[in-house]
């Protein structure tokens, strides 16, 4: 079964996904710093070798704000596919999809996230995260659409 574990958490984990999605479309560093774990935490992205694997909140936080200053209009949505709750950890894997520009070339990527997840104090943050990157697909940007991408 996808998903077990008590509903309360697995809605909790679920308002977690979607709000580390809204910090990365509107880059909003304070709200996606606060979905991370402050101690222990790690992010993978074997897709990029040359990020690879970040360890520490304060690291991982300064690498995507950089990161993000490459992104333009990035948009970002998540959803969880399942969810395993073991009292104060979980894991989950999650879907997503994303479109932004480097320059002229528009990506849209799919992929997903196997997330590790621990409840502090009552509320759910990300302990690990490693994206396997599944499908991308690019094109270059017309001037005309400009406007609606940025």
């Amino acid at each position: 079964m996808p998903y077990s574990g008590p509903l309360e958490d697995r809605i909790a984990i679920r308002e977690l996904l979607e709000t580390y999605a809204d910090a990365v479309s509107r880059v909003d560093a304070q709200q996606w710093a606060g979905c991370w774990a402050d101690e222990g935490a790690s992010w993978s992205i074997p897709f990029y070798p040359q990020i690879g694997t970040v360890v520490g909140k304060d690291k991982i936080v300064a690498m995507w704000v950089e990161a993000m200053k490459t992104f333009a209009g990035d948009v970002f949505l998540m959803f969880p596919a399942s969810m395993r709750i073991e009292g104060d950890a979980a894991y989950c894997t999650a879907w997503t999809s994303e479109a932004f520009e480097i320059g002229d070339t528009v990506f849209r990527d799919r992929g997903w996230y196997e997330d590790e997840l621990i409840k502090l104090g009552g509320r759910w943050y990300f302990k690990s995260r490693t994206f396997i990157l599944k499908h991308r697909q690019t094109f270059t940007a017309k001037a005309e659409d400009k406007e609606f991408t940025s």
